[in-house]
């Protein structure tokens, strides 16, 4: 009854705030909130990549809570850091409206053609990343995963978690604490080019990172 209730209180919070928000941030706010009160449970799944699925995604206890986050010194240094350590690579490291710092990954620095292991290319920029979620313990982290059009949902769902999965378990390699870091995949459902030409395919395929710290009321 009690662990209702909570569900309950979290899913009332998430609908009050999703209002006004856009589809992808609403999806935001209601992974958030799953993962405050369903998380810890989950977080052992994420051991290898293979096996996950959609309905699983959502990992990490209270990542990020409901709140509102701040831009802090803290996030300024962060921003910089990824700035340098990702010049040249074509990942885009950028402020949000909401005051999170967003990496955006692209398929040529990621991942290959339907597969979830991370590439060389990447493993740099996730070296320095951990450096500095370890230097800002306060955060939370968001991981989600985006497949092209090509192939079925049955595939490319389950593509995009595995592949928010290993960069978890990345991460985690390196010493940022598991239950900071929450993961989804949105397989094909969000793309941000015209999936017809295989240019537009290739900016379809990324995973997106964001971090967070919340404010006095998150």
């Amino acid at each position: 009854m009690k662990k209702t209730l909570v569900t309950l209180t979290v899913a009332a919070f998430v609908a009050t705030g999703c209002a006004n928000m856009s589809e992808t941030q609403q999806r935001t706010a209601i992974g958030t909130g799953a993962g405050a009160v369903a998380g810890a449970a989950l977080g052992s799944a994420v051991g290898k990549s293979g096996g996950a699925t959609r309905g699983g995604a959502l990992l990490g206890a209270a990542v990020g809570g409901i709140g509102t986050y701040i831009w802090s010194q803290r996030m300024e240094e962060q921003k910089r850091a990824m700035e340098q350590a990702t010049a040249g690579t074509g990942v885009g490291v950028v402020k949000t409206a909401d005051n999170q710092l967003k990496l955006d990954i692209p398929s040529d620095v990621s991942f290959d053609v339907g597969r979830a292991d991370i590439r060389p290319e990447l493993r740099p920029v996730l070296d320095r990343f951990a450096q500095t979620l370890n230097a800002n313990p306060a955060t939370s982290v968001r991981i989600i995963g985006h497949t092209d059009n090509t192939g079925s949902d049955a595939v490319n769902d389950p593509l995009s978690v595995n592949r928010a999965a290993s960069t978890r378990a990345y991460l985690v390699n390196r010493g940022v604490q598991a239950n900071r870091i929450a993961i989804d995949g949105r397989g094909a459902h969000e793309p941000v080019a015209s999936n017809a030409s295989e240019s537009g395919r290739a900016q379809n395929r990324r995973v997106e990172i964001y971090v967070a710290e919340p404010g006095a009321n998150g």
